[in-house]
């Protein structure tokens, strides 16, 4: 698919912001990301439409979406890092040399199609704690809208608002349950499940 850097940066843009908030942005609010006027940017997202890498529903408003199939550039690169043997967090061990690699995609076990669905979230404030994910971390989120129970998810609630919460689908509501006795569960009659945490990155 032949597409501009304008147009590619258009296409990260939305899906960021359905990511963040759940529906994608005005055509004023991407004109202002990207510092052009609003007509320059409709004619790349009429571009992007025609070719194929973007998805409009019918007199909807913030209905933009990415094409089923289409990956933002980002999203695709492989990454390895070597795998140089063990550490030891408990006793010391004998040090072995290994020429072997740790590939972050094998590892969160995504296939080609999966890497495309998944994007990072920098974790603010400290409710899942008690899993091991604190704030500050990054969290690598594979898309999905279906959780099963324990799952722990990225969640969009009926005001608008995200979360990150273990998810619990109860009798007639959906609970969502922090890892932090100082924080209450969030119960609500439904939500839109926007991913499955499938890893946490902690930068030290």
């Amino acid at each position: 698919m032949n597409l501009t850097p304008k147009q590619l940066r258009i296409l990260g843009l939305i899906r960021d912001w359905r990511i963040r908030y759940g529906f994608s942005p005005t055509m004023q609010e991407l004109a202002d990301q990207i510092g052009v006027s609003k007509v320059t940017v409709f004619e790349h997202v009429e571009a992007l439409i025609k070719k194929g890498a973007l998805v409009r529903e019918a007199n909807k408003a913030r209905s933009l979406s990415i094409a089923e199939g289409v990956a933002v550039p980002d999203e695709s690169r492989p990454l390895r890092f070597p795998l140089v043997g063990k550490i030891a967090a408990g006793n010391p061990i004998e040090k072995v040399a290994d020429t072997d690699e740790l590939d972050l995609v094998s590892f969160l076990g995504a296939s080609d199609e999966a890497v495309g669905k998944t994007f990072a979230l920098r974790v603010d404030g400290d409710s899942m704690k008690d899993e091991g994910i604190f704030d500050g971390d990054y969290v690598l989120v594979q898309r999905s809208d279906v959780a099963h129970n324990g799952d722990r998810v990225v969640a969009l609630l009926p005001d608008g608002q995200t979360t990150l919460k273990s998810f619990f689908r109860e009798t007639d509501h959906v609970r969502l349950q922090p890892a932090n006795p100082n924080f209450a569960p969030i119960i609500v009659r439904d939500c839109k499940v926007q991913g499955i945490v499938k890893a946490v990155v902690r930068r030290y």
